[in-house]
């Protein structure tokens, strides 16, 4: 598959888990799928806004971008083949950057996150009850948790799903970054032929 192909075909894969990405987050906002009744009631790792700011509109743009070098001009600027196609390739690498460190953020918040457990009323305030992710591995301790109702399996879900989506767009990421090498270092596998011919450019 040529570099320009492998790019489209990465950024086609990263909107959806963008969109995915905010989603959780924004149901994140909704403990156990209700309005929380103050906003201190919710887990402090979701005002952090990992899945919206950093797998959500940080990889919109590294996205679009991959999406686009299919269909860059091979000849680039003024029928100059040096700046055609390896340039746009060159410039993915940096957009790959970008994705790389917001699909870092989120994952980071979303490990966090599931290590410290969901903040809930435990029957005399609110707190954090769960220390070092014991709860993780013993679900009787879900019962501290005595609102809102079905917090920690909701908590556990949505942060899981942050963490799994966002460790997929890093991978995607780090593939366009040796993707993008490949590209500005070879060329792509054919032009569009506006400089007279076809061939690697």
């Amino acid at each position: 598959m040529c570099t320009g192909g492998c790019a489209k075909c990465l950024g086609s894969t990263l909107i959806p888990l963008a969109v995915l990405c905010t989603l959780a987050n924004i149901l994140l906002f909704f403990p156990g799928g209700k309005v929380a009744e103050d906003n201190a009631h919710i887990t402090d790792e979701v005002w952090y806004f990992g899945g919206i700011l950093g797998s959500g509109v940080l990889m919109i743009f590294p996205a679009l971008v991959f999406l686009g070098l299919q269909n860059n001009d091979c000849c680039g600027c003024c029928g100059n083949r040096s700046c055609g196609k390896r340039f746009a390739m060159f410039s993915s690498i940096i957009f790959a950057a970008v994705g790389l460190l917001g699909a870092g953020y989120c994952f980071i918040l979303s490990a966090v996150a599931l290590n410290k457990g969901p903040k809930c009323y435990t029957g005399n305030e609110w707190k954090y009850p769960f220390q070092d992710g014991n709860y993780l591995a013993d679900h009787t301790l879900w019962n501290t948790c005595n609102s809102p109702a079905n917090i920690v399996p909701w908590h556990l879900s949505l942060f899981s799903l942050l963490l799994v989506m966002s460790g997929i767009q890093g991978v995607l990421c780090g593939i366009q970054v040796v993707n993008g090498l490949f590209g500005t270092l070879c060329g792509d596998c054919k032009c569009c032929g506006c400089c007279g011919g076809d061939g690697t450019v």
